[in-house]
């Protein structure tokens, strides 16, 4: 059997954490196994990119996970007309017993720590509070969950600062804007009385009423009364007109309701199950979404068939009734042969006799995505990132090919599209798939790249993979490390049509410590930081920029985990045609990587530091985003014949006459043959490899990789052995 099951959690639940059940449950597909994948090739340049702001620590904390919002942006960008920089919260624990607290920082426009404070006095538990800042008068608003009363059950309290002349923390009276337990019904839709809303989303729109804008507190229920009580998080959402002048003078928020009855039905369906993702978005003409996507089964847990994607929408300022639009998020893909010649798919369903798919059977859907945000740009189209993996009918899926995609609604004619972020398909040349496709990512298109054989002798195609998440170990967390580790986050617009998606990756550090490749070890420690720009809201994405502790010498020693970006990218001026902009970033600095807060508990609790940082980028103008403009110079070619017996032909194209190594590894790492170690001649070098190792003895068939290191470059290629 090519495949194996990896793991099967379809009814899994995880309590959270030993103190409160404050941390979302999980309920994933099932995970299957697929072959050795190899690093993608970049055919693009990344943005360049400097430090405005090293790496500053905020606060000790022993609390390592998810320290802000699960669905939204703790981090603010301040308008200038209020003096600029960054208002900030997260939840921190500064000793290893105390209590998690909610904070806030102030920090000046070049990134000064000015404060940085718990915003109440009261040493109770709170946590993953959210935040946002009126657009006029630049006053922050903050929102988290807490027990606010004698009952066990958490509340949402949301406070307002008057921030007058540059004063922070003059804090108006704290609201329980959602006031859960003693037999709450927040709704005539909802007839239950034990619902929990918590996990706070704060936005800021426009008001009806002259002269104030409106706030939304949206907040999602803890407790489901659905199939076996399988998490379905509806959402009941608080809104209250205000102006600069009433948070000045502490005017009291006059609080008005609204839920949404299709996810209050989804709840407390008896019938069937879904589970929602999704995020509060406000337009600049009063309308609310909320949007994201959804997963469905029956009661015998047989995956739904059906559109994934909804845009919720109240159009008149919170009021009303809201409409639903519904959409497929799925792309379609295709069943690659399993060798060379034959005509049987590869990715065959284990659970019925290895039969293979077929092509109608297997697309790109979203997974693996429940802590995304959205964000709505300056044309009206409304961004919604995250991780399409392939998946088959049944709705188990592939989890080394989860790819970084977006769902983007356009508000102005209700349509929408799937847009790749990274990897993108060569689109000037590939008029066949429809998406990056792992085996087939050169031409001729519609054909597998090469074939390989693995260690028993059993063909496969060669395929590229990915792994977008801030921890290797797919096992963590009971096996749901990807479901509660998954953090991505995308900037809202500015008036330079400038966004940012950032999300983490730890590809290098699973290829060691999963698959013992020696070459990454110096990334066994190594969470990575991604970051794609776009100049064009969202037309065109960069190629991502990459912050890590190896590369990156201003991260030397650290391990960013839980990254948040800034709001807004803060535009600085022009670089010839391109657009240039700060990024501010919030992140957790992981002492040893690994969640020790999440249950069940496998790591020390030896904490971290939230952390402060801001670069500035230089924005790729669209003809630079052409990759037949700005190509990455490759210096190493692929072998020939691939596969190959007896021997085969490497070669390698030199810019200058320098010293270069090129040496052949088998599939852990280990050195096998030297084929050269020290002057290479300026242009085409050619040379041969026999299938022998440096003793000079035959190697067996299977799996090779060959690496150049040459002026500071490397690069690697794979060749198979075939005897």
């Amino acid at each position: 059997m090519k495949k194996i099951l990896m793991l099967a959690i379809c009814l899994s639940l995880l309590i959270g954490v030993v103190y409160a059940n404050d941390v979302m449950k999980s309920i994933s597909k099932k995970a299957i196994e697929q072959p050795q994948t190899t690093r993608i090739e970049r055919s693009r340049t990344a943005p360049e990119y400097i430090f405005t702001k090293t790496p500053t620590s905020l606060l000790t904390s022993y609390n390592d996970y998810m320290i802000g919002s699960y669905n939204s942006l703790p981090l603010r960008v301040i308008p200038e007309s209020a003096g600029g920089g960054y208002f900030m919260t997260y939840h921190g624990q500064p000793t290893t017993t105390g209590t998690r607290r909610v904070y806030y920082g102030y920090l000046s426009s070049t990134g000064n720590v000015l404060n940085n404070n718990t915003i109440t006095l009261d040493n109770v538990r709170e946590g993953f509070p959210s935040m946002s800042i009126d657009p006029v008068s630049g006053k922050p608003m903050y929102a988290w969950h807490t027990n606010a009363d004698a009952d066990a059950v958490l509340e949402v309290k949301f406070v307002s600062d008057a921030f007058i002349e540059g004063i922070d923390g003059l804090w108006n009276e704290i609201d329980v804007v959602i006031d859960n337990g003693a037999g709450f019904i927040p709704t005539p839709t909802i007839t239950t009385t034990d619902n929990e809303f918590i996990w706070p989303t704060v936005q800021i729109g426009p008001s009806n009423v002259e002269g104030k804008r409106r706030v939304y507190v949206s907040a999602r229920n803890a407790v489901s009364h659905t199939i076996d009580a399988l998490p379905s998080e509806n959402t009941y959402i608080a809104y209250a007109d205000f102006s600069g002048s009433d948070l000045e003078n502490g005017v009291p928020m006059n609080w008005n309701y609204t839920s949404i009855p299709v996810l209050d039905g989804w709840n407390h369906s008896l019938t069937s199950f879904r589970r929602p993702n999704h995020a509060l978005v406000c337009d600049d003409a009063g309308s609310i979404y909320y949007i994201g996507y959804h997963s469905a089964s029956d009661t015998a847990d047989v995956v739904i068939n059906e559109d994934d994607f909804d845009v919720f929408k109240l159009s008149n300022y919170g009021q009303g009734e809201w409409t639903r639009s519904t959409f497929s998020g799925n792309i379609p893909t295709w069943n690659p042969p399993d060798s060379l010649g034959s005509v049987n798919g590869y990715f065959t369903d284990t659970d019925n006799g290895d039969i293979p798919y077929t092509n109608d059977q297997l697309s790109w859907q979203i997974g693996n995505s429940s802590h995304l945000n959205a964000t709505i740009d300056t044309g009206g189209k409304i961004h919604v990132p995250g991780l399409w993996s392939i998946t088959t009918d049944k709705g188990s899926y592939y989890y080394g090919m989860q790819f970084v995609k977006e769902f983007v609604y356009d508000t102005n004619s209700n349509t929408a599209v799937v847009k790749e972020i990274y990897p993108n398909k060569n689109d000037y040349f590939d008029d066949f798939n429809q998406a990056f496709t792992p085996w087939d990512t050169e031409a001729p298109f519609g054909v597998v790249d090469t074939f390989y054989v693995d260690t028993a002798g059993d063909p496969f195609p060669g395929m590229v993979g990915d792994w977008n998440f801030p921890y290797w170990n797919d096992a963590s967390h009971d096996n749901a490390m990807m479901f509660h580790c998954g953090n991505m986050k995308i900037t809202e617009k500015n008036d330079q049509n400038m966004l940012a998606l950032v999300w983490q990756n730890s590809q290098r550090a699973r290829w060691f410590n999963s698959s013992q490749i020696a070459e990454y070890a110096p990334y066994a420690n190594t969470p990575e930081i991604y970051i794609a720009v776009s100049q064009d809201n969202g037309g065109h994405w960069s190629e991502p920029i990459v912050i890590n502790n190896q590369e990156t010498p201003q991260f030397a020693g650290l391990k960013p985990m839980w990254v948040y970006p800034a709001d807004k990218v803060k535009y600085v001026g022009m670089q010839g045609n391109q657009k240039v902009g700060k990024l501010g970033i919030m992140f957790y600095d992981d002492n040893t990587w690994g969640s020790n807060s999440h249950s069940p508990t496998e790591f020390p609790n030896d904490g971290g530091r939230v952390m402060f940082t801001e670069i500035q980028i230089t924005f790729p103008s669209v003809a630079n985003e052409d990759p037949t403009v700005t190509p990455v110079t490759r210096i190493l070619n692929q072998n020939y014949p691939n596969p190959f017996n007896p021997e085969t032909t490497i070669s390698f194209d030199m810019p200058k006459a320098a010293n270069a190594n090129l040496s052949v590894y088998n599939v852990k790492g280990q050195l096998v043959k030297t084929l050269l170690n020290g002057r290479a001649d300026f242009g085409r070098n050619n040379l041969v490899w026999n299938g022998t190792d440096n003793s000079g003895s035959s190697v067996s068939s299977g799996l090779y990789f060959y690496r150049l290191s040459t002026d500071g470059k490397v690069e690697t290629r794979k060749m198979m052995l075939m005897k």
